[in-house]
């Protein structure tokens, strides 16, 4: 008989319990204890959950309370020393420290979990890193669920892994060097484990399906030579892509069993059927852990057979991966269409396929053959479905040509339109669209959806809230304004409410990172837009301001991302689709004299294959979704876009192929580390990199932000570098936002008047308008093309230009 079981479970809770729990504690409003208490409700409440539908070991130290390599972080022992903490802080305390920054300290950074819209907490390493059992949590949930009579199996992150998703923060130091630290420590846990009656442990390695160097598959054979002797079995788990390539390497270690990807990787199951040690157990996963569709469980029970007739009872059966990335229980979503709600299963839906899959390998096909008979039926009512297909989209798709996906002109004939269209000073300020979403938004958006609220009254208050983002920037002085997204529930929701093609869930949320979730669309259908989207508030918010305003959309790769996408063609033409129906809200707003709109693409990076043979073909279309939605505008309508936690380096040359006139990227927990990459590359249109972390409530001072400006200016040519925050500022509060957003201006400023000597030097002569010139918005100190009149400030001794590499010696360095 197989042995089934999870990787991991959802650990937010179905109504978010999780999240509500710890924003609860964070704002004071309740204590240690209760917050503890809440977590090991949610513990108990999953176990029984994946038990009852079947399986045989739950999962342990899955559950966290902000991120599973941040429990890693702080069970290793490995804090970073900078944070200095006292003995009196308690545990969980400074655990969210190192997630959220604190008084005197930023947060550790953070970055997608492989190609995930999930957030990690990454490692710090440095040479004198130093390891040691950190914490009694994941003991203490291995004897609680031995107590309510569960067989757990606790997951760890494998130390290659570990090692290699966190960042050396010394040039010349590699953090394989620490391997042989850190082994001894891993070694203690299992003993602990195995103490414990742990019989066995799942060691995560999903590094092991990238393209790693030698010298780290020779750590692997270092590594678990000695972790195999420690003490519980060791399964080890890839997922996420083919691990193939590693076969050979990990049928050879010594460990008990070994987990692999099928879904994702289906070619590597016969690679590993072939010659597959006696003594080791294969665990198959063979439920989607990453996406909402129904199981073909036809197609799974024979992958199962055909690997059970080479291991017998040495077969496991397992999903793909964590259920971390699926909603937790399809049972909650009582208003969802039937026809559609029948195509979806969730992570309790997905065990329980697990189960079927399980009980038709052991009794045999009659005895699931009900199951398969609804299956077969779904599938076909599903591919039948006049939902599905659009025979308009499919014909408007064969129409495009090549002119469609490229602008008029070239970035440097377009800049000088767009500065003189929009007259912003040098070293602009804007932020990223988001401002925060108040209790009295959230209630009038959640009335209105009920019906509580007639519609003059919930838009009255929307434009109220516009009305109060306008004037709350323009008193903060900031150059190019936003309207605030307050009508926005979610920056991939709104959109796809709003689109053909979508369908919703109630309560199909999925955790981003720490507190923060996201309920992602599910995509059932060819892409289109009925009508315009964003139009009237952004003109509304025009007509409130003297200074411009961004028009705000998402893209097409990123709301292709964050949305749980149609499996019944390639990602690429649905892309495709949605950049058609984001290209036409761009026109739009453009028709309508918005003279910037931002795209934002934080996905595009989230989305680059794991294996680098297969990443040309995805930034092509990519690549060509973005044009596709951007290109049509004129060249003095300005298209900014915004990239989140991405390491660039490996794909600069497409996010230039992008051709967007300004990029935005979040840099502030990295130390504007990122922007050695853009210099490197000489990236060639403007940039703005984020000055301070928005997912803190920390405020950092000036003078910080001023620092971080000067390292930009040290890589990126002044003249090019916007000033803004990370990212958006919705989850944040307005006297946090407001303060932060002050020092930023004034960052701003000090580098601006440090500017002006020079830049008036530079082109004062035609650069500033005539007396008595007017615009339709106000000009700020001093206009990119010139210098503002007044006295002279500090000079440069060098400074390149647009199109030579890299920046000069900063402003603010040159007092």
């Amino acid at each position: 008989m197989a042995v089934t079981h999870s990787l991991g479970f959802p650990r937010i809770g179905a109504r978010r319990e999780l999240k509500q729990a710890l924003e609860a504690y964070w704002s004071g409003k309740i204590g240690l204890s209760d917050l503890q208490e809440s977590g090991r409700r949610l513990r108990e409440r999953h176990w029984q959950l994946q038990g009852r539908s079947g399986i045989d070991l739950v999962p342990v130290g899955d559950f966290a309370y902000y991120d599973q390599m941040l429990n890693m972080t702080v069970l290793l022992g490995a804090v970073p020393e900078r944070f200095d903490f006292g003995e009196e802080t308690p545990d969980l305390d400074r655990y969210f420290e190192l997630a959220r920054g604190g008084k005197h300290q930023p947060a550790m950074e953070m970055t997608k979990w492989f190609d995930t819209n999930y957030h990690y907490i990454v490692p710090e390493f440095h040479r004198d890193t130093t390891f040691r059992l950190g914490t009694e949590w994941l003991f203490e949930e291995v004897e609680e669920a031995a107590a309510l009579r569960f067989n757990p199996k606790p997951v760890l992150i494998g130390p290659l892994t570990y090692l290699y998703l966190g960042k050396a923060k010394e040039d010349g130091f590699e953090r394989l060097a620490l391997l042989p630290r850190l082994i001894p420590v891993y070694a203690e846990i299992l003993r602990r484990l195995r103490d414990l009656g742990v019989v066995w442990v799942q060691m995560d390695e999903p590094a092991l399906v990238l393209d790693l160097p030698p010298e780290w598959l020779a750590g692997y054979r270092e590594a678990y030579r000695e972790l195999a002797a420690a003490g519980p079995k060791i399964l080890l788990a890839t997922y996420f892509d083919s691990a193939a390539e590693q076969a050979d390497l990990m049928k050879d270690l010594p460990v008990a069993g070994l987990h692999i990807d099928a879904v994702r990787g289906p070619v590597q199951v016969p690679v590993f059927l072939d010659s597959y040690p006696a003594d080791k157990v294969l665990s198959l996963g063979l439920v989607d852990g990453r996406n909402i569709w129904r199981t073909d469980l036809g197609r799974a029970l024979a992958l199962a057979e055909t690997a059970r007739t080479r291991l017998g009872e040495r077969l496991w059966l397992a999903p793909s991966c964590s259920l971390l990335h699926v909603p937790a229980d399809l049972e909650s979503e009582s208003e969802l269409d039937p026809e559609i709600r029948s195509w979806l299963a969730f992570a309790v839906q997905k065990l329980q396929e697990l189960a079927t899959v399980d009980k038709g390998l052991r009794l045999g096909v009659e005895a699931i053959r009900s199951e398969l008979e609804t299956q077969d039926r779904v599938l076909g009512d599903r591919a039948k479905s006049a939902r599905v297909r659009n025979p308009a989209v499919t014909a408007r798709l064969e129409r495009l040509t090549e002119a469609d996906y490229r602008r008029y002109s070239p970035f440097s004939e377009r800049i000088a339109l767009q500065r003189e269209r929009l007259r912003l000073p040098v070293f602009p300020t804007t932020t990223i669209g988001s401002f925060p979403q108040t209790a009295d938004i959230r209630k009038a958006r959640a009335d209105y959806r009920k019906g509580e609220l007639n519609e003059a009254v919930y838009r009255e208050t929307m434009r109220k809230a516009v009305r109060e983002a306008i004037g709350k920037q323009e008193a903060l002085g900031l150059d190019l304004l936003v309207h605030g997204e307050a009508e926005r529930n979610d920056m991939v929701e709104y959109f796809g409410e709003q689109l053909e093609g979508f369908v919703f869930t109630r309560y199909g949320w999925v955790q981003s990172y720490g507190s923060r979730c996201v309920k992602p669309p599910i995509i059932v259908g060819d892409v289109s837009r009925p009508r315009p989207m964003t139009v009237e508030w952004i003109s509304y918010a025009q007509r409130q301001a003297r200074k411009p305003v961004k028009g705000m959309l998402t893209g097409p790769v990123t709301i292709l991302q964050w949305s749980f996408v149609r499996d019944d063609q390639p990602r690429s033409a649905t892309a495709l689709q949605i950049a058609l129906a984001i290209r036409d809200e761009v026109l739009d707003l453009e028709q309508a004299g918005v003279a910037a709109i931002q795209i934002d693409e934080p996905a595009i990076r989230e989305g680059l294959p794991l294996k680098r043979r297969d990443r040309d073909d995805y930034l092509a279309w990519a690549v060509k979704a973005f044009r596709l939605a951007s290109s049509g505008v004129a060249d003095d309508t300005q298209i900014h876009t915004h990239m989140c936690y991405s390491e660039f380096a490996d794909i600069l040359p497409a996010i230039a192929d992008l051709d967007a006139d300004v990029i935005t990227i979040e840099t502030s927990r990295s130390g504007m580390d990122l922007l050695t990459a853009f210099r490197d590359f000489q990236y060639p249109n403007d940039v703005g990199p984020g000055v301070y972390d928005i997912h803190s409530p920390r405020v950092p001072a000036k003078e910080e932000m001023l620092r971080l400006l000067e390292k930009a200016c040290e890589v990126i040519s002044p003249e090019r570098l916007w000033v803004n925050p990370d990212c958006g500022l919705k989850t944040r509060a307005w006297p946090e936002v407001e303060q932060a957003m002050a020092h930023m201006v004034e960052a701003a400023r000090t580098l601006r008047q440090r500017w002006t000597s020079f830049a008036g030097e530079l082109n004062r002569s035609d650069a500033l308008p005539s007396p008595g010139h007017t615009d339709q918005f106000d000009q700020g100190e001093q206009s990119r093309n010139g210098a503002a009149d007044g006295q002279p400030g500090e000079c440069f001794e060098h400074l390149p230009s647009d199109e030579e590499a890299g920046g000069g010696p900063c402003p603010a360095r040159q007092s």
